[in-house]
């Protein structure tokens, strides 16, 4: 008798070859898919692999991306970038992506994720694949070396929290204040080694960059994975992006699956979100942290800076400027979205308003590159993190908000909730 599977145990099963795990089994899963970038990647494992003698199982199942320290700003970076290339070359990895913009991004807007795949990243926000019904988590340099030498890896079964989300969202709320009222709630480690899975009316009604914010920050809950069952929507994403047949049936889970718990949550009671420092869970509405000056807004991250984020942005900022002395940084997430922008409207309307444009990449969310902050700085990021020193200098202070309340600020010149400012 077949016994009812979770959307987290149909997958693992699947990469396990079995027809059903338990939650807590402990089982090695074969890899459909393994991503890394130039930061832990290829200058991780190189040492490694020539110390092991070994290869990479499978190239074709490896992608790089290079976003972490593109484009080059002193020596040691263009020498890790060149580094990333030979690697690339060397293994004959054709699927590398180079100052195309941030790994998690990249990797869908190319189509290599899609339901029911069991993937591996080298960095922490991995969990933004879940977005596709994918099982994709994180893992650092010396488990990666061994996914990609044999092809496979050991998975202690997680169990699944569902957070049910019901409602649709107001205006000028979005995804990242959802994720932010989560971190509240839940806690930092609230979801310690699970899988969060999102589902209800509110996710149904969200198109898929938005679903990628919440898979995402998963990690900020301490999820292993960030999972949303594939629909409609999916299948629509994906196809124009050239992945068809999609089975989206099959990847979803079963009635009577048993949950390690399921919260409920209304959408359209949500207001927009602020974090205040130094954690996403220092969250509460906008309105709470108005009147804090800040020097500078930065839209930007795999979180932030996608073509949606940017157009949220944009529709604060037409008509508008950016305050006297605030610095309005954007760095898109990926080329592809800035070439979208570009043919918008998008762009233009964020450089009338003062906007910066900064290049595709990580850059100052994790303090690569230009834009990182000074002493005593105040900044309001639409990045996934706050923690002190982040994005510079120690004693600076980051605020964590969505595209629509880091443009809002801008324009005010402090905290304001992005509903005054449109008003």
């Amino acid at each position: 008798m077949n016994r009812p599977q979770t959307l987290t145990q149909k997958i693992v099963a699947r990469a396990a070859g079995r027809a059903h795990v338990d939650v807590g089994e402990v089982v090695t899963c074969n890899i459909d898919l393994a991503m890394m970038h130039d930061s832990g990647g290829p200058r991780r494992l190189q040492p490694m692999l020539k110390r092991l003698g070994a290869s990479i199982w499978d190239p074709s199942k490896v992608v790089v991306v290079s976003d972490h320290y593109v484009p080059a700003v002193d020596a040691e970076s263009a020498s890790i970038l060149k580094l990333t290339r030979e690697f690339v070359r060397d293994h004959k990895i054709e699927r590398f992506h180079d100052m195309q913009g941030i790994c998690h991004v990249v990797l869908p807007e190319n189509g290599h994720l899609r339901p029911g795949m069991f993937v591996v990243g080298g960095d922490s926000h991995s969990p933004t694949g879940g977005a596709f019904g994918c099982f994709m988590f994180g893992v650092g340099a010396t488990e990666m070396c061994g996914a990609v030498v044999t092809g496979e890896i050991w998975l202690k079964t997680p169990g699944t929290i569902l957070l049910n989300w019901r409602g649709k969202l107001g205006p000028m709320v979005s995804a990242k204040d959802m994720m932010l009222a989560l971190c509240k709630r839940l806690g930092m480690g609230g979801a310690e080694y699970q899988v969060v899975q999102y589902a209800g009316d509110a996710i149904s009604g969200l198109p898929m960059f938005e679903r990628m914010t919440l898979c995402n920050m998963a990690a900020e809950l301490g999820a292993q994975v960030g999972l949303i069952a594939p629909d409609a929507v999916t299948e629509y994403f994906l196809a124009e992006r050239g992945v068809t047949n999609i089975d989206t049936a099959r990847w979803q889970g079963d009635a009577g699956a048993e949950y390690l718990r399921v919260e409920e949550f209304d959408a359209s009671d949500l207001a927009p979100q602020v974090a205040a420092p130094h954690s996403p869970a220092n969250s509460g509405p906008a309105a709470e942290q108005r009147g804090v000056a800040i020097h500078q807004a930065y839209i930007g991250a795999c979180t932030g800076a996608k073509i949606n984020d940017l157009r949220m942005a944009a529709s604060v900022l037409r008509g508008k400027r950016v305050a006297p002395n605030v610095r309005l940084l954007v760095a898109p997430a990926t080329a592809r979205a800035t070439a979208e922008a570009a043919a918008d409207g998008t762009l233009a309307a964020l450089a009338e308003a003062g906007a910066i444009l900064m290049p595709s990449g990580c850059g100052a969310c994790a303090g690569y590159g230009a834009g990182v902050l000074a002493e005593d700085e105040v900044c309001i990021a639409s990045t996934a993190r706050n923690f002190k020193g982040r994005m510079g200098a120690s004693s600076s202070k980051v605020y964590l908000g969505s595209p629509y309340t880091v443009a809002a600020a801008a324009v005010a010149g402090m905290i304001v909730d992005p509903r005054e400012v449109a008003s």
